[in-house]
């Protein structure tokens, strides 16, 4: 079944669709890795984003169920070289085409994806259409340009959850008018702007409680809860326009250890007064290098973010890590409060384990203050 690919420059491509008929519209971004695309799949961070995979064969291992961050698909469309269709490990309970179908996403391959790449790499990241049903270039170029652009969109609320919950594999909501801490746990309201599933797994085995709550959650209701410390999840979007949310964790930056991670890392940024702006083609990969700067170590990590925090008027913040590709910052804390915030993806979901330092930090900063 024929598909195009259209960006809004009017540069289009030509392939196949592996999933069915379909039109869909979003900002295209490439992600190098060479595995993991059911946690990229999955991960709430792609809400809007058209992926393209540059590595040539995806879907060799198929799809199973302990791998997904998240409870359904959030890309708009998936772009490969070409797809495996029929997949071999023993972990696979279906194929990669089943997945997207069962979800409705849109599937194309058979596209020159290094040249997409490349495209996006030179004049930066775009709108675009895929579609089978009208293959006229003029009309899909017109329909991507009238496309919302990425900058400007508050996409966390999209993904966040409705109801808090706590997390055992999967999540569980809870009546906050009867939730009780468990004992010798560290008691954490986690901010949800998307979060993935791999990293409550990761807060809890650092001895964290986890409770999960809506974006939107006021700083009045989070002080209620009594929580020793809070986080702030991965999400979509720009942090810009989360107006409310970067109120209220400035709030909590006063009275509370904070962490973030990726856009929670820019939320927190902006908090504390720092600026945000938008990266030329983004960061999408499991193999970035990032500087520790405290350590001079390098790490390779996991990453998936389109926007970058700037501190650099601010003195009462220090870089931690920068990104060796392109020198931009990766990590801050506060040089007084029990702050720390990274941008890159420590929890490995998918990608190498370098980088899960953070989670013993972040306990050992929270510990630290509940013991005065």
């Amino acid at each position: 079944m024929k598909a195009m690919l259209v960006l809004e420059d009017g540069t289009f491509f030509e392939g196949t669709s592996f999933t069915g008929h379909g039109e869909i519209g979003g900002e295209v971004i490439f992600n190098t890795g060479m595995t993991g695309y059911q946690e990229i799949l999955t991960d709430p961070s792609y809400l809007g984003q058209i992926v393209c995979m540059t590595y040539p064969h995806i879907g060799n291992y198929g799809i199973n169920d302990e791998d997904i961050e998240s409870g359904k698909i959030h890309v708009s469309a998936f772009v490969v070289k070409e797809c495996v269709k029929t997949p071999s490990n023993w972990r696979a309970t279906q194929s990669l085409p089943d997945y997207l179908k069962e979800n409705n996403i849109l599937g194309i391959e058979g596209i020159d994806t290094r040249a997409l790449t490349r495209h996006i790499r030179i004049h930066g990241a775009m709108r675009a259409i895929i579609s089978t049903k009208d293959l006229n270039v003029e009309n899909l170029k017109q329909k991507a340009k009238s496309l919302p652009p990425m900058q400007g969109q508050a996409l966390a609320y999209k993904v966040s959850c409705n109801k808090p919950y706590i997390f055992n594999n999967k999540p569980h909501e809870v009546d906050l008018k009867n939730f009780k801490w468990p004992k010798n746990r560290i008691r954490l309201v986690v901010l949800d702007f998307g979060i993935k599933w791999s990293i409550l797994r990761l807060l809890k085995k650092y001895e964290f409680e986890p409770l999960i709550v809506p974006a939107t959650t006021s700083y009045e209701e989070i002080n209620s809860l009594q929580p020793d410390a809070i986080f702030l999840s991965n999400g979509p979007g720009d942090p810009e326009p989360l107006t409310e949310v970067i109120q209220t964790v400035k709030k909590l930056s006063e009275n509370y250890p904070l962490a973030g991670i990726c856009l929670g890392h820019q939320i927190l940024g902006l908090a504390l007064g720092g600026k945000c702006f938008k990266l030329k083609f983004g960061h999408h990969a499991l193999n970035h290098p990032v500087k520790d700067l405290a350590t001079n170590k390098i790490e390779i990590s996991s990453q998936n973010h389109g926007f970058c925090v700037d501190i650099s008027e601010l003195d009462f913040l220090q870089a931690t890590h920068i990104n060796l590709n392109d020198n931009t910052l990766e990590g801050f804390k506060h040089k007084t409060k029990p702050i720390i915030a990274v941008q890159h993806h420590p929890e490995a979901g998918p990608g190498p384990h370098d980088c899960q330092t953070f989670f013993a930090h972040f306990k050992k900063m929270v510990k630290k203050h509940i013991k005065g």
